[in-house]
């Protein structure tokens, strides 16, 4: 398994990895909403403010995480983690931590401090992530689903709250997907 920082993210080929993906284990519904996502967040964003690493076996993608700027009005650079597509047929066999922890020591290298995400506390929490709440760190947006809230420092320093809104990259900011 080779991981690495894919330097010309093709959006066709992401967007069919994650539509397949969230259609096996959430439905044909979400499956489209997150794959229109994964090509959106490349067609809409601007290079500095996206990072996508992939999981690859024979020069197949087998998994790919994307790393989208998080600002807030403070110095520290943060990054959101999301979304995350492990092909079926991968799953459960290490390849999606591996490939978030490479992720995180890659945005690390290019200066990230903080690295956010919203999804499952327990799955995310073996990597290092911690609850957090929106009086700590403010979200983007509503969150439906506040206790997957999570983030985790990048440096040796402990996570300290920031004060003040957050806003993220525009193909994210949609209430829906919150």
């Amino acid at each position: 398994m080779d991981f690495m920082l894919l330097k010309h993210p093709q959006a066709e080929s992401l967007k069919q990895l994650f539509t397949l993906t969230f259609s096996d284990s959430e439905g044909p519904e979400e499956g489209k909403v997150v794959g229109q996502l994964a090509k959106d967040l490349l067609e809409q964003t601007n290079s500095d403010d996206i990072y996508v690493f992939a999981a690859m076996e024979h020069d197949e993608l087998v998994g790919a995480i994307y790393f989208t700027r998080l600002w807030f009005e403070s110095d520290k650079v943060a990054f959101l983690l999301a979304p995350v597509a492990i092909r079926t047929d991968f799953q459960g066999k290490g390849v999606g931590q591996k490939l978030i922890q490479y992720g995180l020591e890659g945005m690390a290298e290019r200066g990230a401090s903080l690295a956010f995400t919203y999804g499952d506390p327990a799955f995310y929490g073996r990597i290092g992530f911690e609850r957090i709440t929106t009086e700590q760190f403010s979200a983007p947006r509503q969150l439906s689903y506040p206790h997957g809230w999570l983030a985790k420092s990048l440096t040796q320093y402990p996570l300290e709250p920031i004060a003040g809104p957050s806003r993220c990259v525009e193909a994210f900011n949609k209430p829906e997907l919150w």
